[in-house]
């Protein structure tokens, strides 16, 4: 599988178009990569192939100080494929639906004192409570606290190989239920799903073990929307969930990043896992848009 990952390499470097040329440098501890020297609205048709087998060979990459509209930013995800139209409609909050605004900023652009989405900070990955998964998530930082509030990231490549190969065995026989409605009302229940949306978007199965499509490799694909595991007990499964969903974030590499205004992250949600960290709610405004691209 490495041998993959080095092909995928080999191929960003021989892809950089002479006139188009960035910078790829590994963030620390080696999980993602930060791409300088490209502004996001102006990468065209000839550099966004090494842009995507960057994204391939290192799972998440930033991009700072971009001047980057919501239409832009749109614009950009769509790059990738389809975007999303979150069923969560209170946190469209422009003129463009694919975006999920997370903000603690009120009418009076004070800080309300709550945190928009507390699920957000249990280990998850996005949008794996649809039967049609999601391929990445691109947040891009308006507002940023200044103590607090950045997001980690876990490698669930890393994660899986790190597991004894029975273990691996067992699991990838296993099918997860993953449920939005469940993962929204433990962590955030004060402000729970209406009837519409819970329709909207019923509880699906996963294998527990995923196949990525484009890689090939293996990786757990678990977090907090994960409920129950299909064909055992309730309990049984929940203890299950709770023990895997611990152990595999001690496993794995993981990157944890501090933001700054006007960066961007854009990560692969079919082998990584993501939290958001906590920050003063009360008195720290933090405003984050999020796009997020169907697999």
């Amino acid at each position: 599988m490495q041998s993959r990952r080095d092909a995928i390499v080999s191929t960003v470097a021989a892809l950089k178009p002479t006139g188009h040329a960035f910078d790829l440098s590994p963030l620390p501890g080696g999980l993602g990569a930060e791409i300088r020297g490209l502004a996001v609205p102006t990468i065209d048709d000839a550099t966004f192939p090494a842009i995507y087998e960057a994204f391939l060979a290192h799972q998440l990459l930033l991009f700072r100080d971009q001047d980057l509209p919501p239409g832009d930013q749109v614009a950009f995800a769509r790059r990738f494929g389809e975007v999303q139209v979150h069923v969560m409609n209170q946190y469209h909050a422009n003129a463009h639906p694919e975006l999920y605004t997370l903000s603690n900023v009120g009418p009076d652009g004070r800080p309300t004192g709550k945190h928009p989405d507390k699920g957000t900070m249990a280990w998850h990955t996005d949008g794996s409570w649809q039967r049609r998964t999601t391929k990445c998530t691109m947040l891009h930082a308006e507002v940023i606290p200044s103590h607090g509030g950045g997001t980690a990231f876990a490698d669930m490549y890393s994660a899986y190989e790190a597991l004894p190969a029975d273990e691996q065995r067992r699991l990838e026989t296993l099918r997860a239920v993953h449920n939005l409605d469940f993962s929204r009302t433990r962590r955030h229940g004060e402000d729970p799903m209406t009837e519409v949306q819970r329709k909207a978007v019923p509880p699906v199965d996963h294998p527990v073990v995923r196949i990525h499509p484009e890689t090939g490799r293996k990786a757990i694909y678990l977090g907090d929307h994960a409920e129950s595991i299909v064909g055992m007990g309730y309990d049984e499964g929940r203890r299950l969930i709770e023990d895997l969903n611990q152990r595999i974030v001690g496993l794995c590499r993981i990157y944890t990043h501090s933001w700054r205004p006007r960066d961007l992250m854009l990560w692969d949600n079919r082998c990584l896992l993501h939290k958001a960290g906590s920050y003063d709610t009360a008195s720290e405004p933090r405003v984050i848009r999020r796009c997020t691209v169907l697999g």
